[in-house]
């Protein structure tokens, strides 16, 4: 990774000593990290990150104590109370503290939290978003989450809550009925008991679902299947965590715009996937 990068005229922000900036590092590819996270990183002489920031993202912070916090399903991880108190500490010590969670840190990051935590012990922090791999991950798969011709609502939900069940708390029944399309995060742990009650509250078995998994990365994989089918698929292909789960007709878009493969030269499979025959229209 080359340090050198610069950034453009500006006056930037002080992340000064006592202060804690939250910060999104989007979904994986470091050049989907913003200006402002990259400034933070120039700045920060510590810095508290997240299982799925890259090395190469870190590394724009050459003078950074680094500090790891990651948090996966099913492995041994710090916990969260200790994590923001972490924090609290860190801050209180006169450091300049760069909290780095993969993402956007409002979305599905715990973000929130840890903020709170920080205002009630009086430490000052600045919010950077970042993209949300929800959005990001699913475009680097081809598949746009809202679309015109498909689309005029998307439900972003989480897979499992503070326990590790599926969450309680979730209207799965109105989702299935008023939601046209679906994004799921950490949800490969419940996809059974998801996809079993999304289909008894009347969603359709043939469904286009996909998994993306190590979404923006060089790594990443992208498997289609249906609704019905999720499960059985998921074992078939051995898919695991993290990956993001997208059910709607927005995922049938991949077939024309799965532009990582027409940047290694393939054809798109169908110019106007929703056509049923009919030609495709111009814009």
């Amino acid at each position: 990774m080359d340090d050198s990068l610069s950034l453009p005229p500006k006056k930037w922000p002080e992340l000064k000593s006592g202060w804690v900036w939250l910060c999104g590092a989007g979904p994986g590819d470091p050049g989907l990290l913003t200006l402002h996270a990259l400034n933070a990183l120039r700045q920060a002489n510590v810095v508290v990150y997240d299982a799925l920031v890259s090395a190469e993202i870190l590394e724009w912070a050459p003078k950074a104590e680094l500090i790891y916090a990651g948090k996966r399903g099913g492995k041994p991880s710090a916990k969260q109370r200790d994590i923001s108190l972490k924090l609290v500490d860190l801050a209180r010590k006169g450091r300049k503290v760069l909290r780095l969670k993969g993402g956007d840190p409002f979305v599905f990051g715990r973000g929130g939290e840890e903020a709170q935590t920080l205002v009630q012990h009086g430490i000052p922090i600045r919010i950077i978003p970042g993209i949300s791999a929800g959005i990001g991950g699913l475009a680097y798969a081809g598949i746009p989450v809202t679309h015109r011709d498909v689309n005029q609502s998307v439900t972003f939900v989480t897979g499992h809550d503070q326990s590790g069940d599926t969450p309680g708390s979730i209207d799965w029944e109105g989702i299935a009925r008023g939601s046209q399309v679906i994004v799921i995060y950490m949800g490969m742990r419940h996809i059974s008991q998801i996809t079993e009650r999304l289909i008894l509250a009347g969603r359709e078995p043939s469904e286009p679902l996909a998994f993306v998994t190590s979404a923006t990365l060089e790594t990443q994989q992208v498997f289609e299947s249906t609704l019905g089918n999720a499960v059985e698929d998921a074992k078939a292909y051995k898919i695991k965590a993290p990956a993001i789960i997208c059910i709607g007709k927005a995922v049938l878009m991949r077939q024309v715009l799965d532009w990582k493969s027409i940047e290694s030269g393939q054809l798109p499979r169908n110019l106007d996937p929703l056509s049923r025959g009919r030609p495709a229209e111009s814009a």
